[in-house]
Order: structure tokens, then C-alpha cells, then sequence
């Protein structure tokens, strides 16, 4: 592909949560935008490696990174070895999980472990990175959130807490790098195709609650962050943005 119209070209974008379905169509687009991406996994570690291979046999620049990202420990020395290469200028905090109860039933597991993986994970991934990101003066920060965050879901108290601290993250954090050139915005996708969605939605239930009746794709919650990511929006920040057909 021309380099010319590859404008992440020589970025490296660092991608949580690289194995799942929303992950990897992001960190796809962001390899064929020509940044080399970091796919991050843990549990799904083989699936990051997998994807790596396709992606640099694609003629994309890509590679597996294996931590826990909820271990200070794990993180912290991660994220070291990634600074070695020089910085990362985009992060994509996609990493999340959901352990769904009603309130009165959820176990302190379930809302500890929850919030330990989408809240502080962005601060162990996102804080050592940001100061090397500054020094380049531009820098693209996305936090995927979720429709959850926005309207609340019954059963997802711990989950709708944790992005939406996340959303309040976003837009305070985009208020103290803006004047540096790096933009901190969110993603709040509705009911995306994957296996999570289709365990929990039937396709007349989609059809029911969802205005556009039916489900978005993970390639149209890429395509923005695509270009969220981009130069092009570069006047975009400490926005939460919704991808959910209507839902809310």
C-alpha cells in the first residue's frame, strides 16, 4: 500500500483486550492504517499471536504482548519493555470482562475483579505510557466503553460502574493533554455481533429493542475508532461516542 495513504504510518498503537472480537477488528484497522499494533492478551494470548501472524502475513506490522492487566507487577514491567522501542502514541484500553448479578446478589468478586479490569487497568496501561507520549507532542487515547455506562443495564451494576468512571476519566484526562497535541476520547458500542452478544440477545429480541434492528458489526466500531485515531480528528476530544443503532 502507498504510504501515503497510510497515515499511522510509523505510530505504534498498544490495543487491550487484543483477542476478543472488538479488539482485534480494531487492532486490524489500525494495522492497515499502517501503525504497527501491540496485541495485548492474557488469557486469550494464543488468539493475540494468531492474529499477529495473519496480520503480518497481510503485509501489516504487528506483535503479541502477554501480561495481566491486573497485576501492578505484570503491567508496570509490560509496559516497560514496550518503551523500549520508543513510545506508544496510540492506546486503545479495550480490555474488559463482564460478571453479571443483580445488585443484591453480586458477590464482592464479581464487582471487585469487574472494575479491576476495565478501570484499573486503563490507569496501569495508560499513565506510564502518557509522559513519553507527551514528549511527541500527539498522542490518541481511546477508552471503549459501553451503552451500559450510558442508560445502565439491569444485572450490570459492577460493569456499568467501571465504564462509566471510565467516561469520567475520558473527559477529565482529556482536559489536561489537549494543549499537547493528544486527544483522550471513548467508544460506547450497543449490542455488537460476538459470541458475549449472542449469548445474551436473541435475534427478535435485537430486532425488539434495537431502532436499526439488528446488531452492529465489530468492523463498524473500528471504522471509528479508525478514525478517532487518525490526524483527521485531531479536533475530536473528551468525547463519548455511541455505536449502537439507536439503542440510546
Amino acid at each position: 500500500m502507498n504510504a501515503n495513504l497510510m497515515p499511522l504510518s510509523g505510530k505504534r498503537a498498544l490495543i487491550t483486550g487484543a483477542s476478543g472480537a472488538l479488539g482485534s477488528a480494531i487492532a486490524t484497522r489500525l494495522a492497515e492504517m499502517g501503525a504497527h499494533v501491540l496485541l495485548h492478551a492474557n488469557s486469550g494470548a494464543a488468539k493475540a499471536e494468531a492474529l499477529a501472524d495473519a496480520l503480518q502475513a497481510a503485509g501489516h506490522s504487528a506483535e503479541p504482548i502477554q501480561f495481566d492487566i491486573t497485576s501492578d507487577k505484570a503491567a508496570a514491567a509490560a509496559v516497560a519493555q514496550m518503551l523500549i522501542a520508543g513510545p506508544v502514541q496510540i492506546i486503545v484500553n479495550n480490555a474488559g470482562i463482564h460478571d453479571d448479578a443483580v445488585f443484591p446478589g453480586m458477590k464482592p468478586a464479581q464487582w471487585h475483579q469487574v472494575i479491576d479490569v476495565s478501570l484499573h487497568g486503563f490507569f496501569r496501561v495508560t499513565q506510564p505510557l502518557v509522559l513519553p507520549m507527551l514528549r511527541t507532542r500527539w498522542g490518541r487515547i481511546l477508552n471503549i466503553s459501553s451503552v451500559a455506562a450510558l442508560a445502565g443495564n439491569r444485572g450490570q451494576v459492577n460493569y456499568a460502574a467501571a465504564k462509566g468512571a471510565l467516561n469520567s476519566a475520558t473527559k477529565a484526562l482529556s482536559l489536561e493533554l489537549a494543549s499537547r497535541g493528544v486527544t483522550v476520547n471513548a467508544i460506547a458500542p450497543g449490542i455488537i455481533d460476538s459470541p458475549m452478544a449472542a449469548s445474551a440477545f436473541d435475534a427478535e429480541t435485537i430486532k425488539r429493542i434495537v431502532p436499526a434492528q439488528r446488531a452492529g458489526t465489530p468492523k463498524e466500531v473500528a471504522a471509528l475508532a479508525g478514525f478517532l485515531a487518525s490526524p483527521e480528528a485531531g479536533y475530536i476530544t473528551g468525547q463519548v461516542i455511541s455505536v449502537n443503532g439507536g439503542l440510546y
